[in-house]
């Protein structure tokens, strides 16, 4: 697939949310950081607000190794090597974002229960995948605010928008129900998408 059709898509998707946010407000925002703020460290906490709302995991396999709440039942963290580590269970994944990323998409893409965490940069290749395999998208109206892993909140937000991803029905019903302020997409509607833009050779 060329960048014309990556962009394509990008831009019938954004059309297609019932949003009260602008189509220029939320562009401005994709690509322009790729880490939560200005800190030395890749371990950043997802706000807990937002996990309080998705209900309860069973495994969190990129867990920063100190951590003052938990976000699943078992975690793993950088020593355990998580993408090396067998996934059971509904799985919460908030990728490290300066390396892997590829892997931890494929990797929640085979296992397909859980909910994933990303910067909603919608033109990289990366995307791609989620837009053929995921079950739903929540893009959420607000810039998060991560937390460090002392438990305090980052002075900086995310410095563009996020989109939590579901993987299985169940997950894309709990995106669609929660309070979390954002733009749900389900399924059908990328696969419309998809079907009238992409055509692979």
């Amino acid at each position: 697939m060329d960048n014309e059709h990556l962009d394509c898509i990008t831009m019938r998707v954004w059309r297609s949310l019932d949003t009260n946010m602008s189509l220029g407000r939320l562009r401005a925002g994709i690509g322009s950081h790729t880490k939560p703020n200005k800190g030395i460290t890749t371990e950043w906490l997802t706000p807990p607000e937002v996990i309080s709302e998705l209900g309860l995991f069973h495994l969190d396999p990129c867990s920063p190794i100190n951590r003052p709440w938990d976000t699943a039942k078992v975690h793993y963290t950088r020593i355990d090597d998580g993408l090396s580590k067998p996934w059971v269970g509904r799985v919460w994944c908030n990728p490290p974002y300066d390396q892997n990323l590829s892997q931890w998409i494929l990797r929640m893409i085979n296992h397909g229960d859980g909910i994933m965490l990303l910067f909603a940069r919608t033109e990289i290749a990366d995307f791609r995948m989620l837009w053929r395999h995921a079950d739903g998208f929540l893009f959420l109206f607000k810039r998060l605010s991560f937390y460090h892993v002392d438990g305090t909140k980052a002075k900086w937000n995310a410095g563009g928008p996020s989109v939590l991803i579901a993987f299985g029905e169940d997950n894309s019903e709990i995106l669609q129900k929660c309070k979390l302020e954002g733009a749900y997409l389900p399924k059908a509607t990328i696969t419309g998408v998809l079907d009238t833009t992409i055509h692979d050779h």
